[in-house]
C-alpha cells in the first residue's frame, strides 16, 4: 500500500516547515482513508486525524537524532 508514498524532503534538512508537516499529514490520512477528500459528514473526523498525524510528526521531529548533521 505505501509504495506510492513520495518523499516531501530530504532525510535531514535542518529546517522542517508546518507546510512540509501539514503535507505529509495529509498524504498520510488520505492514503489510510482511501479518500483524496472527505464526504461533507467525514469531513471532522478526516481533518482531526490530519492534525493529530501532523502533531505525532512535529513530535518525532523534535526527537529525532542525525548522527553527523549539524543543527543550526
Amino acid at each position: 500500500m505505501c509504495r506510492s508514498i513520495k518523499t516531501l524532503r530530504e532525510p535531514y534538512v535542518p529546517v522542517v516547515t508546518e507546510g512540509d508537516i501539514r503535507a505529509a499529514a495529509l498524504q498520510y490520512v488520505r492514503k489510510i482513508s482511501g479518500f483524496r477528500a472527505p464526504a461533507a459528514h467525514n469531513a471532522a473526523a478526516f481533518e482531526a486525524a490530519v492534525d493529530a498525524v501532523a502533531a505525532a510528526t512535529a513530535t518525532l521531529l523534535d526527537q529525532l537524532e542525525v548522527r553527523g548533521a549539524r543543527r543550526s
